[in-house]
């Protein structure tokens, strides 16, 4: 399993929270790429349910975080 800032993204407006098989759920229904999918399958459900993509991903940058800003370039 691997996550991608582009691939993390495409859960952001998921029905937080969510169990394993709702994220896939939505993943699919909002035509998510399909290495997302594979993902959300390869997570170990213990029933859990997840409240942000911070419990699947625990590197996802938080919101306070611009990645795409770069002081030098201006």
């Amino acid at each position: 399993m691997y996550w991608t800032l582009e691939l993390a993204t495409k859960l952001e407006d998921a029905p937080w929270p969510a169990t394993k098989d709702e994220l896939i759920d939505y993943a699919v229904r909002s035509g998510a790429p399909l290495e997302v999918i594979e993902n959300l399958h390869e997570i170990e459900d213990e029933g859990e349910s997840y409240e942000s993509i911070e419990d699947i991903w625990p590197d996802y940058p938080s919101t306070d975080d611009d990645f795409f800003f770069d002081e030098e370039e201006y």
